[in-house]
């Protein structure tokens, strides 16, 4: 059974890894004795007793380390989880509390990565960039169906302004946009702030032309974006998603879309996205229905969760982790860092 968490070596397995994992990992830990195990496959409870042998198992979003997995990885000798990444839904973190097993995340990493994707990809719906780069690739040069709308002078509501929302306010805001803000803990510098104003989600809904969502995945905001909150949304409005995939009901998105209640949608995660995100799947049949139909309308555009993905954020990410690693063999595990299973979301 596993024992105190001092060691001076420690020996981790990184699940779901590729090769930027042992490119900046390999490079975080270069100076460090820890051994490290790379194996590509996802965590659950059938890999799980891959783990045999480590004291630490390193997990990303797709991980599944629910119950079952985690009592597996405890039988394995796992003494502790470190998550590359922010959020900590994918972990059943009473069953964690039970075993005695700590919970490390990435409480932070570079705001500006995921902040500027969603701004990228909020100028590719609006100016049609998506559809452009496709047809000018196969020799079409008309600007038919390219007609687009300027950003300047929009309406942009940010649900959520933890780090990276506050970021995504402020660069809309430079855009000459106005910004509505939602979320249950408001920012009092943010408010203060020229053309920035916290309203109920409801306002946010139905005033806003742009809606990014960038709030944590949590019992409250499970489906936040459902059937009943696209009807409330300004007719034409635009959705970017950059959170967590399940804060919006896709089958819902769908309908909005065909009922021309959305005029476009971008998202960069996806509820079941699991099988296919971050894997090529391009000689293979999607069995996701409705993942397929999504990819099938012109106004919609899907990035395979890489909002994180810079070269700033993964140097951060793989900082932290190797804190984390040095942590846990001293003993000395940072309460900024840690997920307790009664904890709040960290902002």
């Amino acid at each position: 059974m596993p024992g105190p968490i001092i060691s001076l070596v420690m020996r981790v397995i990184v699940f779901s890894s590729k090769q930027w994992d042992r490119t900046y990992l390999g490079e975080a830990f270069a100076d460090r004795p820890h051994q490290l195990t790379f194996v590509e496959t996802h965590l659950d409870a059938a890999t799980a007793p891959l783990a045999d042998g480590h004291d630490v198992a390193c997990l990303f979003v797709n991980d599944h380390a629910d119950a079952a997995a985690l009592d597996a990885l405890h039988r394995s000798g796992v003494r502790a989880i470190v998550l590359r990444c922010a959020g900590f839904n994918n972990v059943d973190l009473a069953a964690a509390e039970r075993l005695d097993v700590p919970v490390l995340r990435v409480p932070a990493y570079s705001p500006h990565s995921v902040a500027e994707h969603a701004v990228a990809l909020t100028l590719a719906i609006m100016r049609r960039v998506h559809r452009a780069y496709t047809r000018t690739r196969d020799g079409n040069f008309a600007l038919d169906g390219l007609l687009g709308r300027e950003l300047h002078g929009c309406t942009v509501g940010v649900v959520g302004t933890g780090e990276i929302g506050r970021v995504v306010a402020r660069i809309f805001r430079g855009f000459g946009c106005s910004v509505l803000a939602s979320d249950p803990f408001p920012d009092a510098e943010l408010a203060a702030e020229p053309g920035i104003d916290y309203v109920p989600i409801d306002e946010l809904l139905a005033s806003s032309d742009v809606i990014t969502l960038h709030c944590p995945l949590t019992p409250e905001t499970y489906h936040l974006v459902d059937a009943d909150a696209i009807e409330r949304m300004r007719p034409g409005a635009i959705l970017i998603n950059t959170s967590r995939g399940a804060v919006v009901d896709a089958p819902a998105l769908i309908d909005g879309i065909k009922a021309e209640r959305l005029g476009g949608v971008a998202l960069d995660v996806y509820e079941e996205e699991g099988d296919v995100f971050f894997e090529d799947v391009s000689s293979r049949v999607l069995h996701d229905d409705v993942l397929a139909r999504l990819t099938s309308f012109p106004n919609v555009l899907i990035t395979s969760h890489q909002a994180f993905f810079t070269r700033e954020a993964i140097t951060q990410i793989a900082a932290t982790t190797r804190a984390n690693v040095d942590a846990l063999a001293a003993g000395d595990l940072p309460e900024r860092n840690r997920v307790l299973a009664d904890a709040a979301v960290a902002k």
